[in-house]
C-alpha cells in the first residue's frame, strides 16, 4: 500500500469522517476511475487466461505448469476466446481474495476519515496472472491507532477469503501418483494447506495432491498475504510494526531483511527480495500521535503472527531439477 503524507492533507483534524473530506478529489477520482477499471479488466484477463490453461491441465491429469508452453495460452485465446470460460473459477477466486484485502484497508481508511484511491490492478502474464494490488493514501495518517487499523485489515480480510477458497478447492483436488515428478515447476506448500491436505488426502504424498484452480486461487492469497506481513517498510506488516514500536521499527525491519539471507539458500529469490527491501524497505512515514494502541489491537497483533506462521512459504516455487531447470 503507497502512501502520499504530505501535511496539510484533508484527512487532519477530526478522526471522524464527513462528507467534505473527499470533495476536493471528486474530480480527480472521475478522471482516474478508466484506470482502475482498466487495470482490474486487464488483470481479469491475465489471470482468467492462465486460469483457463490450470484448468485444461486440470482435467486432463497434466503437469499444472509447463513453462515452455503455458503463454503461448495468450496466443490461444485470440483464436478462440471460449476457453476463458475454463479460467474463470481460478480468476473470480483470486480476484476476490485480493478486493477484500485491497477493500480491508479502503473501508479501515473511510472509517478513520483517510482519503485512499480505490484500489489499482498489476496485471502480469506469469504462471499467477498478477502480481496483486494496492492502494494509496491521498491523505495524512492522524495516529498509529488509525495506522494499524487501516494495516491489519487488508491482511486479515484477504486471509478470511482465501480460507473458505482454500477448503472448497482442497475439496476439489484429487491424488495423482506421479504427478509431481512429471512438472517442471511445483508450489510449495502453507502450513495450513499441508494440515488439510493430510486431513482429506490421508497418506497421500504432497507432490502427488494435484490441486484444483480454485485452490491455487487460494494459494496465492496465502503467497500473498505472507508476504505483505513482513514487518518492514510500506507493506502492511511495516505499517503494523510501525504503529506498535514507533521508530524502533528500523531495527526490525533490519532484522527481518537479514533473516530472509539464509532463507535464499533454500529458494534464491528472497536474496534480491532482501537487496530491494533493504533500500526501499527499513524507512517508514512518520505518525506524530503515538498514543497507546490499546488490548484489542495488541491481541489482534498475536492473530497476524499467527496468519503470518499458517501462510508463510520458505520456497513459494520448487524447481524439478529431472526437468532440466535449476534446483
Amino acid at each position: 500500500m503507497e502512501s502520499d503524507t504530505s501535511p496539510g492533507g484533508p484527512g487532519e483534524g477530526s478522526g471522524r469522517w464527513t462528507p467534505h473530506v473527499f470533495a476536493p478529489h471528486l474530480p480527480a477520482w472521475r478522471r482516474r476511475i478508466w484506470l482502475h477499471l482498466l487495470l482490474l479488466l486487464l488483470t481479469l484477463f491475465t489471470t482468467t487466461t492462465l486460469g483457463a490453461r490450470l484448468s485444461f491441465n486440470f482435467q486432463h491429469n497434466l503437469p499444472a505448469f509447463d513453462v515452455e508452453h503455458d503463454l503461448l495460452v495468450f496466443l490461444q485465446v485470440f483464436r478462440d476466446p471460449s476457453i476463458l470460460l475454463l479460467g474463470l473459477p481460478y480468476a473470480l477466486t483470486l480476484l476476490l481474495i485480493l478486493l477484500a484485502h485491497e477493500f480491508g484497508h479502503w473501508f479501515a481508511c473511510y472509517y478513520h476519515g483517510i482519503d485512499a484511491s480505490l484500489p489499482y490492478f498489476l496485471p502480469a502474464p506469469t504462471f499467477i496472472g498478477t502480481f496483486g494490488a494496492f492502494i494509496r493514501f491521498r491523505s495524512a495518517v492522524k495516529s498509529r491507532r488509525e495506522l494499524f487499523d487501516v494495516g491489519v485489515a487488508g491482511p486479515l480480510a484477504g486471509f478470511a477469503f482465501s480460507i473458505p477458497a482454500m477448503g472448497i478447492g482442497l475439496a476439489l483436488s484429487k491424488v495423482v501418483p506421479g504427478i509431481g515428478a512429471q512438472a517442471e515447476m511445483q508450489l510449495g506448500t502453507p502450513i495450513l494447506f499441508r494440515l488439510i491436505e493430510m486431513w482429506l488426502f490421508p497418506g497421500a504424498l504432497p507432490p502427488d495432491i494435484y490441486l484444483h484452480p480454485v485452490a491455487r486461487a487460494a494459494w496465492v492469497g496465502m503467497l500473498l498475504t505472507a508476504l505483505n506481513l513482513l514487518p518492514v517498510g510500506q507493506l502492511d506488516g511495516g505499517h503494523i510494526v510501525y504503529a506498535c514500536f514507533g521508530e524502533k521499527h528500523r531495527h526490525i525491519a533490519l532484522g527481518s531483511i537479514v533473516l530472509l539471507i539464509p532463507l535464499g539458500f533454500i529458494y534464491w529469490p528472497w536474496w534480491l527480495y532482501a537487496v530491494v527491501l533493504f533500500f526501499v524497505g527499513r524507512k517508514h512515514f512518520y505518525v506524530f500521535d503515538a498514543g497507546p494502541l490499546g488490548r484489542g489491537r495488541w491481541q489482534l497483533v498475536a492473530v497476524t503472527l499467527v496468519i503470518f506462521a499458517l501462510a508463510f512459504i520458505p520456497a513459494p516455487v520448487q524447481y524439478n531439477s529431472e526437468q532440466g531447470l535449476l534446483p
